[in-house]
């Protein structure tokens, strides 16, 4: 199966200070984990998002602008600008921290994902921008 998109976010900052402390996790760290992960997968398109973020879920459920708020086609325009934008930062890792940008995102602007894949897609930008004061675009992320 094709991987339309993997974002791990787990930076290496965080692995060596996680390396000092005990490997035993309690099971509300291991739920917490489990909670933080978003995966969106449609095996007849062949694609995959796996999102693993701290704080996204909350964020998504919380803050983000409820589903129907914009539009399919808004969120594609919006996505495929910063999935642009995002690949780039990847291609450079000496101008941008390749801890925040580690994988590019194959994002074809011609295959319809569905409102789904571009809401969480571009929630995540959203969310990634605000919380890691990145800027991917002309225009300032907003809520």
């Amino acid at each position: 199966m094709k991987t339309f998109a993997t974002l791990l976010f787990v930076t290496l900052f965080m692995i060596s200070c996680n390396s000092t402390k005990t490997a035993y996790k309690t099971a509300s760290q291991v739920n917490h984990q489990e909670q933080d992960t978003v995966r969106i997968a449609n095996d007849s398109l062949e694609y995959e998002i796996l999102i693993i973020e701290p704080g996204f879920n909350s964020w998504l459920a919380t803050t983000a602008k409820p589903e129907g708020f914009y539009s399919q086609e808004y969120m594609e325009a919006r996505n495929r600008q910063y999935v642009i934008e995002w690949n780039q930062r990847v291609l450079q890792p000496l101008r941008y921290d390749s801890n925040l940008y580690e994988l590019q995102i194959d994002y074809q602007p011609f295959i319809d994902y569905g409102y789904e894949v571009n809401y969480k897609l571009y929630n995540y930008f959203i969310y990634f921008q605000l919380t890691y004061k990145q800027r991917l675009g002309t225009f300032a992320p907003r809520i």
